[in-house]
């Protein structure tokens, strides 16, 4: 025994050793690949300034972008490891397991150990690095200048240029954009500003030396407080900067522009991003009307849905970036409206989808008709030009792949064009782009053009992911609420359940162990959403019954003896008294009103079911993590459960004095429950006739679906423990029953008897009538086989003739 127990031990002690040697495994594997991945970059860095290529983002815009990319990459995976505070015990740790298991250290250790001790202060490591690359990305920045001025600007200015306006310029309408660099239209000003931050920070000498970049530098420091890393870390910039410039020697000036920079932001960042937004709802509302009755827009117009898209993303990030972290003047970064934009921007994303077909085949004809090398295009000197016609057969060739809905497939040519856009960035290349604008051109708009044949998706999630409120759960939640308490964004609401699927978008194919934590998070969040919106959806629904029910009663025959009374006075022309009960309304009264501005409760109930029901109604279903979710169903159960409650509540039942409401009565506040909900079937998708059935079968049981009693329970023991207790001491008379004085038991009990056989009578005799109104097909069997069915029948057997019989009869 003793033994046994002692090996379960131990083999306790092995399970749990592997299971932190499996971490310690996972983290150490972790901390390897970003050593390799420095490696990488280090040896791609020094390829690049070898070869000494020149970075514009308006000539080679691919090449530009893919450099600026990786230098922030790499500044935040370094960043990122700089913030695990036990990264030195943890490589320990494992190197001391792989000693103790295998004999031998790890061999990456010591180049790890190393590393990590180089990087223990990041930024002055990381400065020292990008020394020598100083030139490459101060030029790639000094090429973002112009962009980055134009494209951060104000509302007003924006409001005053018509931005994202289809209807400024009727004459243009159907003109397709002709810009040199497409892509730096819906390019993220989130992605811009990340890069200038970073990439001076890490190049910070050029400041003191180049007017241009410390003017560049400020304008990206009065944009945001707070720049993303990765996913929800998030480097407080001007706090970073001036503590990193105040341990540098000569850049007290620096430290100082940083200071007064951030003054700014904090005071005029939070009123400019708000005002951005309120000009955003009104554009894209505008565009998106356009676009949804006029769909063929989409062709030539795809650029400005894109742009829009990229603006809207970039609006809604900033504020969630800032909601989490900012304290002071928190009034700036909440937005009530911020549902609209939600929902405009979700509306883009599924014309898109919807009418991709019309996009494609736009495309395709831009492309036949209008060749990239259509034309001389200008060559060095001593190389041929570069010659290219219309190609009428590319359009042939493309038109019936687009109406079978072919996958279209031209990424090798973006690539071998981003190769020759590498290629001919290099200073000993025979052909300099730079020297070679309309060559820059073509490859630009040939990158643009066909990433419309077969990347839509793709430029729809680099331009609207919202993914980022997966990690700001805490703000998403707070928007969420605040929408709620907007009457007039109700009809948005809708929105947040959708963007939970975007958060597909957050998984990675190296992170596998991360797909369990972000589904759950995804489905807990969507469900929560939905149930708050059914919630007061089913609320307002069930008041909207209430206040019908009361407008019913008021026909019930008991309320008539009043009415009758007042015409008969008026008639024999007598006077009423002066007291009593206080004059009724009439039935219909409610309807009657002087002035339309007089709002009535009834009023207010319809408009908040509607704005409701809009967002319910929305969309039928939508996936979220291959997950079919059904707005509808939310509502329908919440209804279910309410009437459920409901219809007990309306039998008054009091156990203390045994009073009970009249079933006619109920019967009449059924009606008008059930007449409301059949007509919710004009405000909202559910199906009511299930919501109706379901309810009055559980009102049949003795237990509805939450385990609670119903309307035949209620009527069945108060038929038992009232009427019949009472009949049975003739507190109540069912029949004619002679007073005897005799006390004997006997007779009571047969009175007893007596009232329990008459009640059945009665009851007997109004289920007949039922039923052979309702269920002829069902009555005329029974009555076939009343007399050949005797009591020593099986029940079973008598049961199986009748059903059988009322099948054929039915079928008949």
């Amino acid at each position: 025994m003793a033994l046994g127990s002692g090996q379960q031990h131990l083999g306790l002690v092995h399970r749990e050793k592997a299971e932190i040697i499996k971490v310690l495994n996972s983290y150490y594997q972790s901390f390897v690949d970003v050593m390799e991945f420095r490696d990488h970059v280090y040896k791609l860095l020094n390829t690049i300034d070898a070869s000494q290529c020149c970075f514009d983002i308006h000539v080679n815009y691919d090449l530009t972008k893919n450099y600026l990319d990786l230098v922030v990459t790499y500044t935040s995976v370094i960043l990122l490891l700089s913030c695990i505070e036990d990264r030195k015990a943890l490589i320990g740790m494992y190197n001391c397991a792989h000693e103790m298991i295998q004999g031998s250290g790890n061999p990456s250790y010591a180049r790890l150990a190393q590393m990590v001790l180089e990087y223990d202060t990041p930024l002055k490591k990381l400065t020292e690095e990008f020394g020598s690359h100083t030139k490459a990305v101060t030029r790639a920045l000094l090429s973002l200048h112009f962009l980055f001025v134009r494209r951060n600007q104000s509302a007003e200015q924006w409001r005053s240029d018509q931005l994202l306006s289809l209807i400024s310029n009727s004459a243009t309408m159907l003109s397709p954009a002709s810009l040199n660099v497409t892509a730096c239209e819906y390019l993220s000003l989130e992605v811009i500003e990340r890069w200038i931050l970073i990439g001076f920070l890490l190049c910070h000498g050029c400041l003191s030396s180049n007017p241009q970049c410390l003017e560049l530098w400020k304008l990206g420091l009065q944009g945001s407080l707070y720049i993303s890393l990765i996913r929800d870390d998030a480097l407080q910039i001007h706090r970073v900067t001036e503590e990193f410039f105040g341990h540098l020697k000569g850049y007290g000036k620096q430290a100082a522009d940083v200071k007064e920079c951030k003054e700014h932001t904090v005071v005029h960042s939070g009123q400019l991003h708000r005002n951005r937004r309120a000009f955003l709802r009104n554009a894209v509302r505008e565009l998106e009307v356009l676009l949804s009755h006029q769909p063929g827009l989409l062709g030539p117009k795809a650029l400005c849905v894109f742009v829009a898209l990229s603006l809207c993303c970039d609006e809604v990030n900033w504020l969630v970036r800032h909601a989490e972290h900012v304290t002071k003047t928190p009034e700036d970064y909440a937005d009530s409206h911020i549902a609209e934009l939600l929902f405009l921007t979700e509306q883009l994303r599924t014309l898109v989808h919807r009418h991709g077909p019309v996009i494609q085949r736009h495309h395709v004809q831009y492309l036949a008709r209008h060749h990239p090398l259509q034309g001389p295009v200008s060559a060095p000197r001593g190389e041929p030009p570069t010659h290219g016609a219309a190609d009428p057969s590319l359009k042939l060739l493309l038109f019936p792949a687009v109406d079978k809905k072919e996958k279209f497939d031209v990424s090798g040519l973006r690539l071998d064009w981003f190769r020759l856009q590498a290629y001919s960035s290099v200073a000993k290349a025979p052909m300099q782009l730079r020297e070679s604008p309309d060559m820059g051109r073509v490859m630009n708009l040939i990158m643009f053009h066909s990433k419309m044949l077969d990347s839509l998706e793709e430029l729809v999630v680099e331009t609207s992911d919202l993914s980022a409120f997966c990690f700001y759960v805490r703000p998403f939640e707070k928007l969420f609420a605040l929408t709620m308490e907007e009457p007039a964004m109700l009809r948005f609401t809708i929105a947040f359940p959708l963007i939970c699927s975007h958060f597909a978008h957050c998984t990675h194919p190296m992170c596998p162990e991360e797909y369990p934590h972000l589904k759950s998070c995804s489905l807990g969040l969507c469900n929560s959403f939905l149930e708050e919106i059914a919630k007061p959806a089913a609320n307002c629904i069930m008041d909207t019954c209430a206040e019908q029910r009361k407008l019913s009663e008021q026909l019930l025959p008991k309320h008539c003896a009043s009415t009758i009374s007042k015409a008969q006075n008026k008639k024999a022309q007598k006077q009423p008294p002066k007291k009593g009960e206080p004059e009724r309304d009439k039935p219909g009264g409610e309807s009657q009103r002087k002035e339309r501005i007089v709002v009535t409760n009834m009023d207010k109930l319809h408009q908040v079911l509607s704005e409701l029901s809009l967002s319910i109604n929305h969309v039928p279903s939508f996936t979220v993590f291959e997950h079919m979710v059904t707005p509808a169903e939310y509502l329908s159960s919440h209804l279910e459960t309410r009437l459920n409650r409901s219809f007990v509540w309306m039998a008054s039942c009091n156990q203390a004095t045994q009073e009970i409401a009249r079933p006619s009565e109920v019967l009449a506040g059924l009606r008008s429950y059930l007449a409301f909900i059949q007509s919710l079937g004009q405000f909202t998708c559910m199906d009511s006739s299930r919501i109706i059935r379901n309810v009055l079968l559980q009102q049949t049981q003795p237990l509805d679906s939450s385990e609670e009693q119903t309307l035949t329970t209620i009527y069945t023991n108060w038929y038992l423990e009232a009427l019949l207790r009472q009949a049975s001491t003739e507190a109540i008379v069912l029949s004619q029953l002679a007073p005897d004085t005799t006390a004997d038991n006997v007779l009571k009990r047969m009175i007893i008897i007596g009232g329990i056989l008459s009640f059945r009578s009665m009851t007997q005799s109004g289920l007949h009538e039922v039923f052979s109104n309702r269920c002829p097909f069902l009555m005329g069997p029974i009555e076939c086989l009343k007399d050949s069915v005797t009591p020593d029948t099986d029940i079973k057997v008598g049961a199986t003739l009748v059903l059988l019989s009322a099948v054929g009869g039915l079928c008949g």
